[in-house]
């Protein structure tokens, strides 16, 4: 638990430590600075694409498994193991878009 502590630390400051090079005063923008659509798009696409793969492999897991303990049933998983993997897709899409139309308001 402790290493994740520490790997958790690691990656928030390898993160943010890049950023400080880029705080400069923005030219032209009335000191605004644009860079909290990108983080957000970032974030957003990242999180998709993590609960996704974790669903997807959960899900492509436990189809495996219930198939090897029962080959009859392979049939009656196939459908429901491919509708789950389209919905859980559908996931990732969404933050994609979502990544998308933020980097839009950039």
């Amino acid at each position: 638990m402790r290493n994740l502590g520490k790997l958790l630390v690691l990656t928030v400051l390898a993160t943010l430590v890049p950023m400080a090079a880029f705080a400069q005063e923005a030219g032209g923008h009335g000191g605004a600075s644009n860079w909290g659509p990108a983080l957000g798009a970032g974030i957003a696409f990242g999180l998709a694409a993590l609960g996704c793969g974790l669903g997807q492999g959960l899900t492509a897991s436990n189809t495996t498994a219930g198939i090897a303990r029962n080959p009859g049933a392979a049939g009656a998983m196939n459908t429901p193991f491919i509708l789950g993997m389209a919905l859980i897709e559908s996931i990732a899409l969404v933050g994609f878009v979502t990544a998308f139309l933020l980097i839009g308001r950039i």
